[in-house]
This record gives structure tokens, C-alpha cells and sequence, in this order.
């Protein structure tokens, strides 16, 4: 029904590389390069900036692509025919999540609408802040969950906020920081600190915490996301990590770990991210109703 080379765009845009988008297409490689390259001289603009790290969108580049993307959903919408009809929900809805140590906030909230809509699938990806924007633009994601902050400055991106998350910072039991009668900011500094991420919220907190100092921040920071890392680093050494307060609560946790008494981060606010252009349907409406619903934030 439509021109293939905007189902190639679409796909190079967001799986960001041309490889990915020819396999998940199931077509060559140079099917796609060329489509793309053809598309291109066409439109009169380069689409893509090419590097080593995959294609990025260009500034023309993302308007197109999320038009082309809007026009191959509303094409995939159409042929759902009855189905679409009879149940809203039915279909996959697509959810970005970053940083990616945020995913345990969706374990309620996708437990209860996969009991509330049968026909509801769920297509779970986490990245770094720069690339779920871009996905997020382009269409590969239906809403992005993650810190409002991250995605306060971007005009094209319409945030709804479904609560707030208190950090705290984390060690091992034995650690020397606990038998410390009055904590302070200056002991803290003195180890390596183990976070999720070196960007907000949390990087302008640390950078403050080491440099305030005299110290450089960036030699004492490990930014590392995935938990089980987290915690096996903190499990088999002095460095200090952030967790949530509300996991670092739970039994498993506290077999192992204690939190610092000490306030390091302030409460932040957590958001769906959505295209402000495009409202979101249904299932994405459901999703940002049941994070508001949980107690996990």
C-alpha cells in the first residue's frame, strides 16, 4: 500500500543501524541501503548522519521520519480491521525505559493490564537517555518511562508524571561508613560510588559531592546499570552504589545491604514521555494510569 523504502527508513531509524533494520526486515542489506539512499536523493536531504556507532537521525531527517511512522501505523491500524474495532487495547504496545535500572517500576503495572486486556502485548526496551529520545521521536517506542528531568528540555516531547523516586545510596553490611557515630558528605566522598547513570539526576549530585572536594569526579564513579552488577561490586568492596528506597526496603536487600543515613539526592519525579504531537492510544493511557496506581513509586 505504501512506498517500501518508507518502511526501510522507519526500521533503520529506530533499531539505528542499517544491519538491524535489514534483519528485522528480512531483506539484504543493500536492499535497505539503497532504498534509503534513493529516498534521500528524492527528498533532497540526507536522512541519516552515518557513523561508526549506526545512523542517527538529522534534523530533517526525524520530521520525516516521524510522518513516515505515523502513516505506516495508521496503515497497520487500518488492516487490523475488526479486531481494532472490537478491543482498542488489542496489539503491542512498545515501551522504552531508561535508565534501564527503572524496569522493575513497570513489574506491577504490566502484571495488572495483562490481566485487565487479553489481546495486550508488551515490547520492553531500555537504552541510554540520547537513544530513547531518538527512538521515542521516531516512533519505535509508544512512551519512554524515565526521570522528568531527563526529558524537560526537549519542546517536542509531552511528559506525564506518574510519581516521584527516592534514591538513596547504598554498602555492604561490615562497611566502615556504619560504624560512623555522625555521617558526613566528606566520608562519603572518600570512596567509589557505583550510579546508573553520570547524567540527570544524579550526575550533577555527584559531580557536586567530589569536586566541592577538590576531587575529580569522574575517578571515583563506576556508572554501571544493570543491579546484579551493582550489587556484586558493592557485595566485594568498600565502593558505595544507589538504589531505590523503596527496593532497598525489601528482605532480599537487607540480607546483604544497608543504606547511609545520610539525604544525597532529592526525590525525583518520574514521567511517561510521549510524542507531543501524537496522542497516545489506549494501551498507553493504561500503562500511565497503572504506574500512577502502583505503590512502587
Amino acid at each position: 500500500m505504501l512506498d517500501p523504502r518508507l518502511n526501510h527508513l522507519v526500521s533503520v531509524a529506530r533499531l539505528g543501524s542499517f544491519t538491524a533494520a535489514a534483519r528485522a526486515i528480512g531483506v539484504t542489506q543493500s536492499a535497505v541501503t539503497k532504498g534509503v539512499a534513493d529516498l534521500e536523493r528524492q527528498l533532497g536531504y540526507a536522512v541519516f548522519h552515518r557513523t561508526a556507532r549506526g545512523a542517527m537521525l538529522t534534523e530533517q531527517g526525524r520530521d520525516f521520519v516521524e510522518r513516515a511512522s505515523r502513516l505506516l501505523d495508521d496503515a497497520h491500524e487500518l488492516l487490523r480491521g475488526n479486531t481494532a474495532a472490537n478491543d482498542p487495547y488489542a496489539g503491542v504496545l512498545r515501551i522504552g525505559v531508561c535508565p534501564a535500572s527503572l524496569e522493575w517500576l513497570l513489574i506491577d503495572p504490566l502484571s495488572k493490564l495483562t490481566h485487565r486486556h487479553r489481546d495486550l502485548r508488551f515490547d520492553v526496551n531500555s537504552s541510554s537517555f540520547e537513544r530513547m529520545i531518538q527512538q521515542l521521536r521516531s516512533g519505535a517506542v509508544d512512551v519512554a518511562v524515565g526521570f522528568d528531568a531527563a526529558f524537560r528540555e526537549w519542546p517536542d516531547v509531552d511528559r506525564r508524571p506518574v510519581g516521584e523516586l527516592q534514591s538513596v545510596l547504598f554498602v555492604r553490611k561490615g562497611h566502615p561508613l556504619l560504624q560512623e557515630a555522625v555521617l558526613t558528605e566528606d566520608m562519603i566522598a572518600r570512596y567509589p560510588l557505583v550510579s546508573p547513570s553520570d547524567s540527570r539526576p544524579y550526575g550533577a549530585v555527584i559531580r557536586d559531592l567530589f569536586e566541592s572536594r577538590g576531587e575529580q569526579w569522574r575517578r571515583h564513579l563506576h556508572v554501571i546499570d544493570y543491579f546484579p552488577v551493582v550489587s556484586r561490586i558493592v557485595a566485594t568492596s568498600d565502593a558505595l552504589a544507589v538504589v531505590s528506597a523503596s527496593h532497598a526496603r525489601s528482605a532480599g536487600f537487607l540480607r546483604e545491604f544497608r543504606t547511609l543515613p545520610l539525604e544525597v539526592f532529592a526525590p525525583a519525579p518520574i514521567c511517561c514521555a510521549v510524542r507531543a504531537r501524537w496522542e497516545p492510544g489506549p494501551a498507553a493511557r493504561a500503562l500511565i494510569n497503572a504506574l500512577r496506581e502502583s505503590d512502587m513509586i
